[in-house]
C-alpha cells in the first residue's frame, strides 16, 4: 500500500489518512476466532457531558497505547467504547438548557463520538454501548427479577440521605459537610421505602476476593477492605432498668467490658426515635443530627455531641448502672447502631467522655507496663486490669473468655458483623432505567413479566419538571396486574447509574446479543485483563462491578470469579495546581488543541509529562515541546528516506565501534520499552529513551551501506516503538521508511541480546581527583594493558610530567585515578 507523504508535516492530513485506513481495514475490529491469547482493554467509560475532557485523553491514550502494543505482540485484541449515559447530571443539565434529558444525552453522544474518533482511538465501534438504550437496561431489568426471585433484591424502608434541591436520595460519599455534593443543599434525613440489593450475602467472598487480585494497587485494595469493615467480636445485651427491653450492642473488644461507663445510641436508633417522639428536648437534638453528614471521614473530625436519657443500662458481667445517651457519632448503619461506651481504650468514646465528664475506667493495660495505674487513652491490646475473674488474661485470651462468660449467662453471643451495607438502588428521578416491579392492591408486589422486559422509559414527551417525573405520566405508570388483570402501578422510582456500570464490562463482549444477557463470547474475553481509571471510583463502582459479576456468576453467566485481572489507577490533569473543573474556570478543551497541534501531539505530551498514576499539570510549552519533537522525527525520517533504500545486512557485518555502539543504544532502548509496554506503564521514560536514542542516532554519520542499513534498523524501531504513543504519524513514517505493509501489521521487534553485550566501554581518566580525559577500551583490557595505554595520552602526560605517580585506582569499567605527589 502507499501513503501520500511530503516533506512538510501536516498533523491533518497525516491523521485523516490514518484512521480512514484503520477503519477500512478494521484493523481494531475484534473476533473471538482470530488466533492468539486473548487480550481485553477496559478504559472506564463516560458520561456523555458533550464535550471530551483532558481527563478523557490521558485516560483512552494510556489505554490505546497497551493494546497497540498487545495487538503488535500477537494478542487478540478487544478495546471497546461506550456512554454511561443515564444519570442526574443529565438531567439537570437538560434542566438548564431547556431540553430533553434523551436529545441532551444522544447529542453529546454524538459529539463525543467524532471527537474520540479524532483521536485515533483504537476502539472496536461495532460493540458501542449506550447505558440509557432499552436494548442494554432490559437485561439489567431481567437480572434484577432473578435477585429479586433468589430474595436478594427487596424492598424496605430506610433512613436516607435526601438533597431538596436535587429531590434524590444521596449515598453516604455524596454528602460533603452536611449539603449535597452537586447541589450543595443542606442535606435532610428521611425515611421512604427504597429498592436494596443484597450485597451483604456477598460480604466475605467480596473481602476474600481481595487477596487474590495481585495485581491491583494496594490503596484500592485496603479502601475495599476498610468499607466491607469486616469485625468480629460479641453482641452483647444491655437490660434497661425498670423496663422488660434490652439494648443490643456489638463490639469487636469484649475484652473492654468492665470499662464500660456508658451506652449510646445512633440518632435513628429505634429507641431513640421511641423517645423523640415524647420528649421535645430529645426530638430537637436528633433532628439536628439528622441534618448531618453521616461519612466516615465527616465522623471521625465531627465534635461529639450528645444528649443523656433517663434511662440507665445494667452491664450483664458487673451488674454496673450506666447512663443511655443518644450521640451523634453513632450510626445505626453499623453493628446495632448502640455502642457500649468505653472512654479509655476509644479514642470516639474518650472525647465524648472528657466533654459530658463521664467516669474513664482502665481496664487494659500495656503489655509491657508494671504498674497498674495508668492513665489517658489506651486503643491497643493488653492485660486486662479491674476486670474482675479475667484479670491477668491478655485481649485475646479475654476475648474468647467474655465471650464464653456472655453465651453462659445468655447475654450476648460471638457475632461477626461488617459495615459494609445493602446496596440501595432506588433513585427519585426520572432520568435511569425503571425498576421492573408492579403493584397491586390484591397481588401486593408483583414483578414484570419476563417476556415483557424491557420496561421501557417514555422519552416521547415535554420534559419541564425536575421531581419524579414517572408520577406524572399516567400512560407509563398505570397498567394492568400481571397476575390478577385488574388496575395496577408501576413503581416510578428508577436504578441508580451505578447498576448499569457494574456489569458493562461484560456486556461489550456481546453487545449485539438480542436474546439473552451474556452469551459465550463473555466467558472468551472476561475476565478483563486491564482496567483503566480514576481512583474516586475505588470503593463504590469497582465493589458493586465485583459484586455483580460474582451475581452473574451465580446464574450461570459467566464462569470467573472477579471482573477485572489488573486494575491501573491514573492521576487527574490539573491547571494551576487544582483539578480542571467549569466552576474553577480552568476546563482547557481538547479539541483546540487537536485542530491547532494534531491528536498525536496531544498523546504525546499525556504520556510524556508525568507517570500515568500521577497528577499531570497542564502546560501550553509542554504541548510546544511535543509538537516540535515529532516534527524533528518527520524530518529525520525524510532525511534519511532520501537516499536509496539500503541492502539487507546480516549482524555478523556491523563491524564498526560505532555502528556497534548504536545497536547497542538500539537494543538497550527496545529492551527498556517493552518492559515499560509490557509491565511497568510509565511511559514517560520509553519516550525519554527513545528520545535519547534519537540523540545518539543524529550523532551518527553515514558513509556506506552498512552505516545506511543500521540507521535503517534503528529508524524502523524508533517508529515501531512510538507507533503506541503517536499512532498516526509513525503509520505515515512507516511506509516513508519503504515498507508497504501497515504498522499495525508489523511483528513487535525482538531484543537483540547479542548486540546489547558491550565490547568496549569509555571509562573516565582522572589526574589527582580532576578529569582530564576520557578514553574508550576494551572491556576485557587487563590492568597492565590499561596503565600502559593510559600513559600514552596527551593529556595524561601533560599533567603528570615531572611528577612521581604514587598510586593508580581503578573502578573497572568506569574510572581511573591516577595519584601524584
Amino acid at each position: 500500500m502507499s501513503v501520500k507523504t511530503n516533506n512538510t508535516y501536516s498533523a491533518r492530513d497525516v491523521e485523516q489518512e490514518a484512521q480512514s485506513y484503520w477503519s477500512s481495514a478494521k484493523t481494531f475490529l475484534a473476533d473471538e476466532n482470530n488466533p492468539g491469547e486473548k487480550f481485553y482493554s477496559l478504559c472506564m467509560f463516560p458520561y456523555p457531558s458533550g464535550n471530551i475532557h483532558m481527563g478523557h485523553v490521558r485516560n483512552y491514550s494510556i489505554g490505546d497505547a497497551i493494546i497497540r502494543y498487545q495487538k503488535m505482540c500477537g494478542k487478540n485484541v478487544l478495546q471497546p467504547m461506550g456512554w454511561d449515559a443515564f444519570g442526574l447530571p443529565a438531567e439537570n443539565a437538560a434542566i438548564k438548557n431547556n431540553t430533553h434529558p434523551a436529545f441532551w444525552t444522544y447529542k453529546n453522544i454524538n459529539n463525543m463520538r467524532k471527537q474520540l474518533k479524532k483521536m485515533g482511538y483504537g476502539y472496536d465501534w461495532s460493540r458501542e454501548i449506550a447505558t440509557c438504550s432499552p436494548d442494554y437496561y432490559r437485561w439489567e431489568q431481567w437480572l434484577f427479577l432473578r435477585l429479586y426471585e433468589k430474595g436478594l433484591a427487596y424492598k424496605k424502608k430506610s433512613v436516607v440521605n435526601w438533597d431538596p434541591v436535587d429531590e434524590t436520595v444521596l449515598a453516604n460519599e455524596q454528602v460533603i459537610n452536611g449539603r449535597g455534593w452537586r447541589s450543595d443543599a443542606l442535606v435532610e434525613k428521611r425515611e421512604i421505602s427504597q429498592w436494596f440489593l443484597k450485597i451483604t450475602d456477598y460480604a466475605e467472598e467480596l473481602l476474600d476476593g481481595l487477596n487474590h487480585l495481585e495485581e491491583w494497587p494496594v490503596q484500592v485494595k485496603t479502601m475495599q477492605k476498610n468499607w466491607i469493615g469486616k469485625s468480629t467480636g460479641a453482641q452483647v445485651s444491655f437490660k434497661i432498668k425498670g423496663t422488660g427491653n434490652t439494648v443490643e450492642v456489638f463490639t469487636s473488644r469484649p475484652d473492654t467490658i468492665f470499662g464500660c461507663s456508658f451506652i449510646a445510641l445512633a440518632p435513628d436508633h429505634s429507641f431513640a426515635r421511641e423517645l423523640s417522639e415524647r420528649e421535645p428536648d430529645i426530638k430537637l437534638f436528633t433532628d439536628k443530627c439528622m441534618q448531618m453528614s453521616t461519612a466516615e471521614s465527616d465522623l471521625a473530625t465531627l465534635t461529639k455531641k450528645g444528649i443523656q436519657t433517663d434511662y440507665i443500662a445494667i452491664n450483664p458481667l458487673n451488674g454496673e448502672e450506666v447512663p443511655i445517651w443518644i450521640a451523634n457519632y453513632i450510626l445505626s448503619s453499623y453493628g446495632t447502631g448502640a455502642i457500649m461506651g468505653v472512654p479509655a481504650h476509644d479514642e470516639r468514646d474518650h472525647e465524648f467522655a472528657c466533654f459530658y465528664n463521664l467516669p474513664v475506667k482502665h481496664v487494659i493495660k500495656p503489655v509491657d507496663k508494671e504498674s497498674a495505674n495508668i492513665e489517658g487513652l489506651f486503643t491497643g491490646k493488653g492485660i486486662l486490669i479491674n476486670s474482675g475473674e479475667f484479670n491477668g488474661l491478655v485481649s485475646d485470651d479475654a476475648i474468647e473468655g467474655v465471650t464464653q462468660k456472655l453465651r453462659e449467662i445468655k447475654a450476648g453471643t460471638r457475632e461477626t458483623k461488617y459495615r459494609l451495607r445493602d446496596w440501595g438502588v432506588s433513585r427519585q428521578r426520572y432520568w435511569g432505567a425503571p425498576i421492573p416491579i408492579i403493584y397491586c392492591d390484591d397481588c401486593g408486589t408483583v414483578p414484570v413479566p419476563e417476556n415483557d422486559l424491557p420496561v421501557v422509559l417514555p422519552e416521547e414527551f415535554e420534559f419541564t419538571d425536575k421531581s419524579n417525573v414517572l408520577k406524572n405520566i399516567p400512560e407509563f405508570y398505570n397498567v394492568k396486574c400481571p397476575c390478577c388483570g385488574k388496575n395496577a402501578v408501576r413503581e416510578t422510582d428508577t436504578f441508580d447509574t451505578f447498576v448499569e456500570s457494574s456489569w458493562y464490562s461484560a456486556r461489550f463482549t456481546c453487545a449485539n446479543q438480542p436474546n439473552m444477557m451474556l452469551d459465550e463470547r463473555a466467558n472468551y474475553w472476561t475476565p478483563v485483563d486491564l482496567y483503566i481509571g480514576g481512583i474516586e471510583h475505588a470503593i463504590l463502582h469497582l465493589l458493586y462491578a465485583r459484586f455483580i459479576h460474582k451475581v452473574m456468576r451465580d446464574e450461570g453467566l459467566l464462569t470467573s470469579n472477579e471482573p477485572f485481572v489488573r486494575l491501573f489507577t491514573q492521576g487527574m490533569v490539573l491547571k494551576d495546581g487544582t483539578k480542571m473543573s467549569k466552576s474553577k474556570g480552568n476546563v482547557v478543551n481538547p479539541q483546540d488543541y487537536i485542530d491547532n497541534y494534531g491528536a498525536d501531539t496531544l498523546r504525546l505530551f499525556m504520556m510524556f509529562s508525568a507517570p500515568p498514576e500521577q497528577q499531570l499539570e497542564w502546560s501550553d510549552s509542554g504541548v510546544d515541546g511535543a509538537h516540535r519533537f515529532i516534527n524533528k522525527l518527520w524530518n529525520t525520517v525524510h532525511r534519511h528516506a532520501e537516499h536509496s533504500m539500503p541492502k539487507t545486512i546480516h549482524s555478523s557485518e556491523i563491524g564498526t565501534l560505532e555502528q556497534k555502539n548504536l545497536r547497542r543504544k538500539l537494543h538497550e532502548t527496545l529492551k527498556k520499552v517493552t518492559d515499560v509496554m509490557e509491565t511497568r506503564l510509565n511511559f514517560n521514560t520509553a519516550i525519554a529513551a527513545v528520545m535519547e536514542l534519537i540523540n545518539t542516532y543524529s550523532k551518527f554519520t553515514v558513509n556506506s551501506e552498512t552505516d545506511k542499513a543500521v540507521a535503517q534498523e534503528v529508524l524502523d524501531n524508533v517508529v515501531i516503538m512510538l507507533s503506541p504513543i503517536i499512532p498516526h504519524v509513525t503509520h505515515a513514517l512507516w511506509h516513508v521508511l519503504g515498507h508497504d505493509n501497515a504498522l499495525m501489521t508489523e511483528e513487535w521487534p525482538k531484543v537483540d541480546e547479542l548486540a546489547i553485550v558491550q565490547d568496549t566501554v569509555t571509562i573516565a581518566v582522572q589526574v589527582n581527583g580532576k578529569l582530564r580525559a576520557q578514553h574508550l577500551i576494551s572491556v576485557d583490557a587487563s590492568e597492565e594493558m590499561l596503565k600502559a595505554k593510559l600513559f600514552t595520552l596527551k593529556e595524561v602526560q601533560k599533567h603528570i610530567a615531572g611528577k612521581i605517580v604514587k598510586r593508580i585506582i581503578i573502578i573497572p569499567n568506569r574510572l581511573v585515578n591516577i595519584v601524584t605527589s
